[in-house]
C-alpha cells in the first residue's frame, strides 16, 4: 500500500505524451485544410451564384454571399430552362437518368460479383486467361469502341434507345468491378469457403449464404463507383441515345451552351448542382462503408 501511495505521489510514468501541435501534425492538417479549401471553393461559388439574381451577379463579386436569396434559378433549371427547342428544364430528363442508372448498376454489379466470386474461389480451366482479358478491357479507351458499338446497336435495333445504353454501361462496368470483387473475395478467410464445401454447400449456396452477407462494404464501393460513373456520363449518353432519351448530363450541356438571350449563370449553376445531387447524396450517406470496402481488400491483388 505504501509503495502504491509513493508511486501516485511521484506522478505518472512512461514516455511523455506527444503534443498535438507538433510540426508533423501542423504540416499534415495544414495540407489537408488547403486541399479541402481548394475543392470547396468551386462548390461554394456555384451555390452562392445559384442563389443570386442576375443584377447582383453582374456586380462582379462571385465570392460574396447573396444579398437577397432567391430560389427562382433553381425552379427554372428544374422546370422551364430551355435545352434547345424543349423548355421543360431538367425534370424531363431526370427519369431518363434514373431508368439508365438503376438497371445498369444492378446488372453490372450482379454479373461482376458472380464473376469475381468464381475467379476467387472456383478455379476453372482458363480462369487466368479470362481474368486477363477482363483487366485488359478495363484499360481500353472508351473512344476507341464508340463506332463499333454504334454499328452493333444499330444491327440489334437498339441504337437511340435507353436499353442500348443500359447494355453499354453494364458491359463497360464489368471489368473493373470484377477486379474489385475478386480481390475482396480473395481477402476473405479461405476456411469459410472450405467449411461450407464440407457442409455440402454448392456454388450458389456459398455465394448467397456465406459470402454475400459479408460483402456489404464491397457492394457499397461498387454501387458508388457505378452510380457516379453512369449518372455523370455524357459521352455515351449523347452518342447512343436520341433527344427523347437523353440523360441529365446531356440536358445540362444543352442548358449551359444555349445561345438564346442572356446567359443566366445562376440557372446554369443551379442546373449543375441539381444534376450532381444524386451521386453526392449516395456518397455522403454511405461514405463510411465505401472506406471500409476499400480498406478490406477492394484494391488488393
Amino acid at each position: 500500500m505504501a509503495d502504491t501511495s509513493t508511486r501516485l505521489l511521484d506522478g505518472p510514468r512512461g514516455p511523455k505524451p506527444k503534443s498535438n501541435f507538433s510540426r508533423r501534425n501542423i504540416m499534415l492538417y495544414g495540407t489537408l485544410l488547403l486541399v479541402a479549401v481548394y475543392y470547396a471553393i468551386p462548390l461554394y461559388v456555384m451555390i452562392v451564384t445559384s442563389l443570386k439574381g442576375l443584377p447582383e451577379i453582374r456586380m462582379g463579386n462571385i465570392f460574396s454571399p447573396p444579398m437577397e436569396v432567391t430560389f427562382e434559378p433553381w425552379a427554372k433549371a428544374w422546370g422551364s430552362a430551355c435545352t434547345g427547342l424543349n423548355c421543360e428544364g431538367l425534370s424531363a430528363y431526370f427519369w431518363n437518368s434514373v431508368k439508365i442508372t438503376v438497371p445498369s448498376v444492378i446488372a453490372s454489379i450482379i454479373i461482376a460479383s458472380v464473376n469475381g466470386y468464381a475467379l476467387a474461389n472456383w478455379r476453372f480451366k482458363g480462369a487466368n486467361v479470362f481474368f486477363t482479358i477482363l483487366i485488359f478491357g478495363a484499360f481500353i479507351p472508351y473512344q476507341v469502341m464508340l463506332y463499333p458499338i454504334v454499328i452493333m446497336l444499330r444491327e440489334m435495333g437498339l441504337y437511340g434507345d435507353l436499353s442500348g445504353l443500359i447494355i453499354v454501361h453494364t458491359i463497360f462496368g464489368m471489368p473493373i468491378l470484377t477486379l474489385l470483387f475478386r480481390n475482396y473475395f480473395t481477402s476473405l478467410p479461405e476456411e469459410l469457403f472450405k467449411a461450407a464445401r464440407v457442409d455440402g454447400a454448392g456454388f450458389w449456396g456459398i455465394y448467397f449464404r456465406v459470402l454475400l452477407p459479408m460483402s456489404l462494404p464491397i457492394f457499397t464501393v461498387a454501387v458508388i463507383l457505378q452510380v457516379t460513373g453512369i449518372w455523370n456520363d455524357f459521352l455515351f449518353g449523347v452518342v447512343y441515345t436520341g433527344p427523347d432519351a437523353y440523360p441529365m448530363t446531356v440536358a445540362l450541356n444543352n442548358i449551359v451552351n444555349t445561345t438564346q438571350g442572356v446567359t443566366e449563370y445562376n440557372v446554369n449553376m443551379a442546373a449543375t448542382i441539381l444534376t450532381a445531387l444524386v451521386p453526392l447524396s449516395i456518397y455522403f450517406v454511405s461514405g463510411k462503408l465505401f472506406v471500409r470496402g476499400i480498406a478490406a481488400g477492394a484494391v488488393k491483388g
